[in-house]
């Protein structure tokens, strides 16, 4: 499986142990956008974790755990997602770590995996499907140059899509 590398972290495939840091994020209300929240279980963390690590076996790719060099703390997952019924290939992201928040590593991480869906993966555009209320995720998907595309088919019609382009 594939492992990238960024100046300070190292996206890797979903890993069992990485389940000690999704495991707060899924089961607090920070998580409410990506279908976790305060009224979810240790099962459903568990079992987003599984989803995750699953999407390797399945299509071959999947998103990636960052985990920073420094304290080898799992800080989110980053990474290409086409999910049965998901109308485009994705580029998502979900910061796990409130400690990472607003430090850039998302942004260092997206980027990364951004190369890799166009260079080595092939895809000729990617999305990102943002609930509207979800600033934070607004905010990274334009610091990227994302651009909204109000035209495209979304899994959720409230959600926002994001359309990422290769770098010229």
């Amino acid at each position: 499986m594939t492992v990238l590398e960024t100046e300070r972290m190292v996206l890797r495939p979903p890993q069992a142990e990485d389940f000690e840091f999704l495991r707060p994020f899924a089961m607090s209300d920070r998580a409410r956008f990506v279908g976790g929240g305060a009224d979810k279980d240790e099962g459903h963390a568990w079992r987003i974790l599984a989803i995750l690590a699953g999407h390797w076996s399945l299509r071959g790719y999947g998103v990636f755990a960052m985990v920073e060099r420094e304290s080898g703390a799992t800080l989110g997952s980053i990474g290409p997602w086409f999910p049965a019924g998901w109308p485009e290939q994705e580029l998502s992201w979900t910061v796990w770590s409130t400690v990472a928040e607003g430090k850039g590593f998302a942004f260092e991480a997206v980027s990364r995996v951004r190369t890799h869906v166009f260079d080595d993966l092939g895809w000729p555009t990617a999305v990102s499907y943002i609930d509207p209320e979800n600033t934070r995720s607004i905010a990274l998907a334009e610091r990227l140059g994302a651009v909204l595309d109000a035209d495209a088919p979304r899994p959720d019609e409230a959600d926002l899509v994001y359309r990422h382009r290769r770098a010229a």
